[in-house]
């Protein structure tokens, strides 16, 4: 078994991960120089220099087998490579891989078996050493319901926003679809007022309370202001509240009763929401890249 000091060694020399040093090493009989040789030919040397990389952009999927549902986020550094055969065809692989493993969590999903043998975590070093772009799996969500639940979902065309619902038995699939899809276009916070975060409400109440004391409202109305901005505020974040957007006379919670249809849990992913975007400069990229060439 490869020694720490080896393995510190190789990784100065590399910059792959721990893991992937101490398995190069291994493989190779503790020899440094052909330990990295082997991870510039696995593509692991190429894939660590990306891994600092920001991958904001990708697609949003969702697969659907029987009773059970995933959710998934798969990333790239831009939209050029998610709407490649490359990262699609990996995309696919990967959904395929961890609904098939009923992964638990992320490091679960990384070892489960894509349908060539390799990991998803090596296909996706594999993809990025080939592209010279950082690829990986952000985050997922499996859900099972029972067998006289509902799945509704949407996925947009253009890949980047994905919603599954839960639905009570008898629910109308239709009714899921166009919630999804509603949910997808007007990005809902929580499903319901009882669901809401109350450290967020906590933190956006106090919000809209200096507000109200900036603008010079009397101290006497202020906090009658405050609770009526709070519950417009509760009505715009939660989906039930929302006006249908086919329909704005209705809200959701009342189109889906006219549907005989309940929703019991919601799930929405939009493509590199949370992630801070860099900002990059195409033409200083390019002189920069072909000053290292």
């Amino acid at each position: 078994m490869a020694n720490m000091e080896l393995i510190k060694k190789l990784r100065e020399m590399t910059q792959a991960g721990v893991m992937d040093a101490k398995k190069a090493l291994e493989e190779n009989g503790d020899d440094l120089d052909k330990a990295a040789q082997w991870l510039r030919e696995k593509g692991i040397v190429k894939a660590a220099k990306k891994a600092s990389a920001v991958a904001t952009e990708g697609v949003s999927k969702i697969l659907i087998e029987g009773n059970k549902a995933l959710v998934i986020e798969i990333n790239s550094q831009t939209d050029f490579v998610a709407m490649s055969d490359k990262f699609i065809q990996l995309s696919n692989e990967i959904t395929q891989a961890v609904l098939k493993a009923n992964a638990k969590s992320l490091d679960e999903a990384l070892k489960a078996k894509t349908s060539t043998g390799a990991t998803v975590e090596e296909a996706c070093t594999e993809l990025t050493a080939r592209i010279g772009e950082k690829t990986g799996v952000r985050r997922f969500e499996i859900v099972t319901k029972k067998d006289d639940e509902v799945f509704g979902h949407y996925v947009h065309n253009n890949n980047k926003i994905a919603v599954l619902l839960v639905m009570t038995a008898g629910s109308s699939e239709h009714a899921g679809h166009d919630a999804a899809m509603h949910a997808a276009a007007m990005n809902p916070k929580f499903l319901s007022q009882k669901d809401v975060d109350q450290k967020w409400l906590a933190n956006e109440t106090n919000i809209l309370k200096e507000q109200t004391i900036a603008e010079g409202k009397p101290a006497d109305k202020a906090e009658m202001i405050v609770r009526g901005r709070v519950k417009k505020m509760l009505a715009e974040v939660c989906l039930l509240d929302q006006p249908f957007f086919k329909d704005p006379t209705k809200t959701i919670d009342a189109y889906l009763k006219d549907n005989k249809s309940t929703i019991i849990k919601y799930i929405r992913y939009e493509v590199g929401e949370g992630i801070e975007k860099k900002q990059v400069d195409f033409a200083a990229e390019v002189a920069a890249q072909m000053g290292q060439n």
